[in-house]
């Protein structure tokens, strides 16, 4: 088995809900974000698979394929759609990875997309009909886990209590995460990774969108001290839970002895990539349980990983499993947090939920690159108790 290597990864900035890309579709997003991972690169008929996530409804029948028809590319390239929730372009990474490890193909493009601002409304009596009494209509944004008949945010809010990290906890670490992404913004660290927009206006000039749209630079405590919980939770707010959100995101890796026979420079290595399931309700905790197995399982500890991300769908994700790495040792833990998510999570950034996993490698990539350092791990929950984690080895 040889190394795999990654040679390109771009995104969109995330627009927030009802923003600037709320007229483009899921599978526009993901052909813009799949083409700029390509472009310059390779010439797409050279690429073996197209893996993406995509999640919430909306996009139509077979959306991966349709991004790669709506870019004109071959039209015998293999597609793939993985729908694992918000592990679903994480996922996708690493079936590729797997893929090119096993000898099957050699060069993968991966990612993920999702047009959360589009996503619609269903009313499942209307199929049969309804002879007398009203019609429920299902917002499918609301993120319901089936398994336990309620929303996710209910039970984060509550695991997140069960640990000693209730609301004031969770209003803090938001608040952190706006801090560290909008400083970011400032010193153009998302600017290797993202790509700008062109966005028509119906009676002006189209704009340009180059800046995720969802850091805000003036959030405080104290703001978010005043929002009401939702869907029941006891802590989960609109401030302190992760944006519902435009984009998309697409990794171009492939076999180590491809890339050195293109001349390409690698940005980093793909270590190792695992995915979990765990109790249901218990999904602040799955990405810690990830990042452990995975890291037993390549003879590495959590001190080698110098730069951590965990997904923020809700602040008590990084914030449960922080706690569990240390083993409850709060002085630990906050050391340990110095490392995650150096530059801000989705509660700062956004998650657009199939694209998000992909967003989390390539900034681990670009930010051990920047800092000189090696070795780095990203980890994320998905609803109904998946959760994963991948390790990436930053290359000269």
């Amino acid at each position: 088995m040889e190394n795999v290597v990654i040679v390109s990864a771009k995104r969109t900035p995330f627009g927030k809900f009802g923003g600037t890309l709320k007229d483009f579709t899921a599978v526009e997003l993901g052909a813009m974000a799949a083409a700029k991972a390509v472009e310059g690169v390779i010439d797409p008929k050279d690429i073996d698979h197209v893996i993406m996530g995509n999640n919430m409804p909306g996009a139509g029948l077979a959306p991966v394929r349709q991004v790669i028809l709506a870019n004109d590319w071959p039209k015998e390239l293999n597609a793939l759609q993985v729908d694992r929730a918000c592990c679903s372009s994480m996922t996708a990474v690493g079936l590729g990875f797997e893929r090119i490890m096993a000898g099957r193909v050699k060069i993968v493009l991966a990612g993920g997309f999702e047009s959360m601002s589009n996503v619609p409304y269903m009313i499942p009596q209307i199929r049969w009909g309804a002879r007398i009494g009203d019609f429920e209509v299902q917002d499918m944004l609301v993120v319901r886990n089936p398994y336990l008949k309620a929303p996710m945010a209910q039970y984060a809010g509550e695991v997140g209590v069960e640990w000693g990290m209730g609301r004031k906890e969770q209003d803090e670490w938001a608040v952190l995460s706006h801090k560290r992404a909008y400083e970011a913004q400032q010193k153009g660290y998302f600017d290797e990774e993202t790509f700008p927009i062109e966005v028509p206006q119906k009676k002006a000039d189209p704009i340009l969108f180059t800046r995720d749209e969802h850091v805000r630079k003036d959030t405080s405590v104290e703001k978010l001290a005043k929002m009401k919980t939702v869907y029941g939770s006891p802590t989960v707010t609109a401030g302190n839970a992760s944006g519902i959100n435009d984009g998309a995101t697409a990794i171009l890796f492939m076999a180590e002895s491809e890339a050195k026979k293109r001349g390409l420079k690698p940005l980093a290595r793909i270590v190792d990539w695992l995915s979990v399931c765990y109790e249901p309700r218990l999904s602040p905790v799955v990405p810690s349980i990830a990042i452990m197995k995975l890291l037993a399982a390549n003879n590495l500890k959590l001190d080698d990983m110098k730069l951590i991300e965990i997904n923020e769908a809700f602040a008590s994700m990084p914030l449960v499993s922080s706690l569990n790495l240390c083993d409850k040792d709060m002085a630990k833990t906050e050391k340990l947090r110095e490392r995650i998510n150096v530059h801000g999570g989705a509660c700062a950034i956004g998650h657009p939920v199939g694209a998000t996993g992909a967003r989390l490698i390539m900034h681990t990539a670009y930010e051990l690159r920047r800092r000189g350092e090696r070795f780095g791990i990203a980890a994320i929950c998905g609803a109904v108790g998946h959760g994963d984690a991948i390790i990436i080895e930053a290359l000269d």
